[in-house]
């Protein structure tokens, strides 16, 4: 089952600046968007649960040092997956 894709706004300025900046971490993002919206926990995102202040967040891996975080919800009465940022470990945690 395909789960809906819900970007934040914080999400989507953040990918912007990603394609702008890095032009193949947008092919990276976009391939593991697809992979998460078919299988959030497929071994290839390594997707790992958040702890402290971003405890209700996992986050994976969409390419070398490049991570999205995301959160679980129901939207519509389906599993959605709430997209709340993308970029480097630094700049995301």
């Amino acid at each position: 089952m395909k789960r809906a894709l819900l970007p934040s706004a914080r999400f989507e300025r953040m990918a912007r600046r990603l394609a702008l900046r890095h032009p193949a971490g947008a092919d990276h993002l976009e391939a593991a968007l697809e992979l998460l919206a078919e299988d959030p926990f497929h071994s290839a995102l390594r997707t790992h649960k958040l702890k402290g202040k971003l405890a209700k967040s996992w986050a994976c891996s969409a390419g070398y040092d490049l991570r999205i975080l995301f959160q679980l919800v129901k939207h519509d009465s389906r599993e959605a997956i709430l997209l709340e940022a993308v970029g480097t470990h630094d700049e995301v945690y």
